[in-house]
């Protein structure tokens, strides 16, 4: 495993906290420290435009407050003979990397500010290193930047990551004003992973599980096949590709999920059931998709991998139209919401789900729409004004790394467009392949909003 052994110092009873779920799941895709779910790939990275002088010292002791207040971003992941644990670590600083962007350059801000976030988000992120967290700040003159924070992602998710974001502009005003930074209690990660230890036989658990049972009885997720087989010899080369689509066919699948009382997620998950009904030529869909994972309220404040695997069932054998398929999704998502639990849990009583991840000529890829939990547009905060760089157009061919398959995310932008990015391992499929799929997926969704009734494939 990559996890560190645990030195002497770390092995006391008092010191040993239980893994998640979720960091038990990652586990099973433990590739080392070059590739996988502890590789140096595996991070999350987002991007900030930041408009107002930035007082660096507070920028810095700001960094190092959100550490301090959230103990996971200090925590490593250690393996002995009784096997893996987690243990916090004392806070220490943040690296803050500095860049000077220019005021002016043959492309636009906004493109020189993706580019600077493509950049870093194609950086290295060695995951014994603590804390998990890093941030740059890109600049084009004294009042217009870029804040780039980067992630392990072990330690946090992308909800994570905007709580760390809100923190740090809470922080960073706290210290320009000269006032004493949030004092309030937050609740940590371990005490999620002590509480899902806890509650691992309650009734509520036990019915969850029976239903997925039944759901998914004989099933598995459905794998694309990919233009080569896996190497096992070659570490991943994950890049990917990025688009936004036109605000018409965005203003038509916002409108279309009211008018069907649907969420954008359910009309976006059906263009997507059919896409890879057609590719794959199979009838029964089963594709992954992620929740928040905060089961209880007292965690959404809360930093973390809490990240849930989901998978939703969709069987489209008896569907006709694209409308039939959209009406399977949506029973699937109610479904599958109101029974949330762990995936492990869900993997432990339906193993052929899995099959897929074993099978070289196949790729699991998850579709998500990701969600906005504190939106900062437009707040202005300790003099500064953020505004979350989110219709990205600019692909890349590096990123960071998944640790297998694919991944699908979905976004509704402030302006009501979609935009998206489809992330794929390049020794194995061509980027051709890739913007054929989002070709064909918008096709499939405008047909879906116009035409409902349109003939399946």
């Amino acid at each position: 495993m990559s996890i560190t052994a645990a030195p002497p110092e770390a092995t006391g009873r008092d010191q040993r906290i239980p893994l998640s779920y979720n960091q038990e799941f990652l586990r099973a895709f433990d590739k080392g420290e070059t590739d996988g779910a502890f590789g140096h790939r595996h991070t999350l990275v987002c991007g900030w435009r930041v408009s107002g002088a930035i007082d660096l010292t507070a920028l810095q002791q700001a960094l190092d407050d959100v550490v301090d207040r959230h103990e996971v971003l200090r925590t490593a992941l250690l393996n002995d003979e009784e096997g893996g644990h987690q243990v916090v670590r004392a806070p220490s600083p943040v690296a803050l990397e500095i860049r000077d962007l220019g005021a002016d350059g043959e492309a636009s801000r906004d493109v020189r500010a993706e580019e600077f976030l493509n950049e870093l988000d194609a950086r290295p992120f060695n995951v014994r290193e603590l804390p998990h967290l890093r941030a740059a700040l890109g600049r084009f003159d004294a009042t217009d930047a870029v804040l780039v924070l980067a992630t392990h992602h072990t330690s946090t998710d992308a909800w994570s990551l905007q709580v760390i974001m809100r923190d740090l502009a809470a922080a960073y005003a706290a210290r320009v004003e000269g006032r004493p930074a949030e004092t309030a209690e937050v609740a940590q990660y371990q005490e999620f992973a002590r509480w899902q230890q806890d509650t691992a036989g309650s009734g509520r658990i036990d019915n969850a599980r029976a239903y997925w049972r039944e759901r998914l009885a004989g099933a598995e997720i459905t794998g694309i096949t990919s233009d080569r087989p896996r190497d096992e010899n070659l570490a991943s080369a994950y890049g990917v590709h990025r688009f936004v689509f036109d605000a018409q066919l965005s203003s038509n699948v916002i409108e279309f999920a009211k008018a069907t009382r649907s969420t954008p997620f359910m009309v976006l998950a059906a263009a997507y059931s059919a896409l890879l009904r057609e590719r794959t030529g199979a009838t029964d869909i089963v594709f992954p998709t992620f929740s928040s994972g905060r089961y209880e309220e007292r965690f959404t404040d809360s930093v973390g991998p809490f990240f849930n695997f989901v998978p939703i069932h969709i069987d489209t054998t008896g569907c006709t139209t694209l409308g039939d398929v959209l009406d399977e999704a949506r029973t699937a998502c109610v479904g599958a919401y109101q029974h949330e639990i762990p995936f492990a849990r869900i993997a432990e009583d339906s193993p052929a789900l899995l099959a897929p991840f074993a099978n070289g000529f196949l790729a699991v890829v998850a579709f998500e729409v990701l969600q906005t939990a504190f939106p900062m547009e437009g707040s202005r905060v300790g003099g500064l004004e953020f505004a979350e760089i989110r219709g990205r157009h600019l692909s890349q061919k590096v990123s960071s790394a998944i640790p297998d398959g694919g991944l699908w995310a979905m976004d509704v932008l402030p302006s009501g467009e979609l935009a998206g990015s489809l992330k794929f391992d390049h020794n194995r499929f061509d980027e051709s392949t890739a913007v054929e799929l989002v070709a064909r997926f918008r096709e499939l969704l405008g047909s879906l909003v116009d035409e409902p009734q349109t003939q399946l494939s």
